[in-house]
């Protein structure tokens, strides 16, 4: 029998591309228009128009035009652009350390994240930045984790996935103690709920000041793991035979930690910690259209950028006038998804049989 990897050929591959992509630009219009005040979709996209042409706007429009172009738009757009980097950057970590169960938050950047993002709440640091004191304090946070875990972790030959993984993991409780502490010994009664709400992801401070950031970051991590495709569909078969076969194992490795720190840095400084995204979308994208890199780097971010913004719709009108945090409406479709996963007959990482 053909496999799904010979079958999926380029032009089915940009077909599908092209597919994913339109029901990504309906996902946004219709997330943009439903909420807590829902618009009719000619009206959302007339104000959208408008926005986009600088046409002029009815006096008594300009609440609703206000709603959607500067308030729904960024920040849908920020959850796709979160959604597509999370499930890149996840090939990314699997293929870096080898192991299925990776995603972009293995390396502690998550809890050095958090531990910026608690001092901003408790302490007040980098309270001169204003708006942008929080983002900054987790992006620094992620940063010194992940120089941290490479430090440790880096041996006399180069790192070895197995150590980067355990250092990761060992590391991430201590910050999260590091963390705790923090908040438990706050003079603010408020900080460890703000904090938790923060850790568990929400785009509910998204501005258009925010995207350009995120969207060259996100699309820098995308193209440059299409480039290596070939590479890393080598590097699977471990350093062995990618070295016989020209690639430089320990390069690669590198290189990845580099683009997972820089991306999943950038992504948890502008929407907190979202779990199972970056685990989860690899491995259904594995299961549908096969192992191959080639296709995995296209897909999973469209499946990924689709995912993310419909859970910030769900997480925006579930529970109203609140908002869940994304990351509870990620884990409960990730947790039972993943399970049925595991359970699948003939399922193995990389595909199925």
């Amino acid at each position: 029998m053909t496999s799904t990897l010979a079958r999926f050929t380029p032009g089915r591959l940009a077909a599908l591309a092209t597919l994913l992509t339109v029901l990504l630009a309906a996902s946004i219009l219709a997330a943009i228009s439903w909420g807590a005040a829902p618009f009719p979709l000619t009206q959302t996209f007339s104000h959208l128009w408008a926005g986009l042409t600088g046409g002029t706007i009815a006096a008594d429009e300009m609440t609703d035009y206000t709603v959607v172009v500067d308030i729904r738009t960024p920040r849908v757009l920020l959850a796709g652009l979160v959604g597509a980097g999370l499930s890149a950057l996840g090939i990314a970590a699997q293929a870096m350390v080898r192991n299925p169960l990776a995603d972009p938050f293995i390396l502690g950047i998550s809890s050095g994240a958090s531990v910026g993002a608690s001092a901003v709440v408790s302490w007040g640091l980098f309270a001169s930045l204003g708006v942008y004191a929080l983002s900054t304090a987790a992006f620094a946070g992620a940063l010194l984790a992940s120089v941290v875990v490479y430090a440790l972790s880096r041996t006399p030959s180069g790192v070895a996935p197995v150590r980067l993984i355990l250092t990761g993991v060992v590391l991430s409780f201590g910050f999260q103690a590091l963390m705790s502490a923090i908040v438990f010994f706050a003079s603010r009664g408020d900080a460890a709920r703000s904090v938790m709400f923060w850790m568990l992801g929400s785009l509910g401070g998204a501005s258009w000041q925010q995207l350009p950031l995120a969207a060259v970051v996100t699309i820098g991590c995308v193209l440059y793991l299409r480039m290596r495709a070939r590479d890393l569909d080598i590097a699977s078969m471990g350093d062995g035979s990618a070295a016989s076969l020209g690639v430089d194992p320990q390069a690669l490795r590198r290189r990845l930690f580099l683009v997972t720190v820089i991306g999943t840095s950038t992504l948890v400084s502008v929407a907190g910690t979202i779990g199972f995204v970056g685990l989860v979308i690899p491995h259904l994208t594995r299961i549908a259209f096969g192992p191959a890199h080639r296709a995995a780097t296209v897909i999973a971010p469209l499946l990924g950028a689709i995912f993310m913004v419909w859970v910030d719709l769900i997480s925006r009108v579930a529970t109203p006038p609140r908002e869940l945090p994304l990351g509870v409406v990620t884990a409960l479709f990730g947790v039972p998804v993943f399970i049925v996963l595991l359970r699948r007959r003939g399922y193995v990482f990389g595909g199925s049989r």
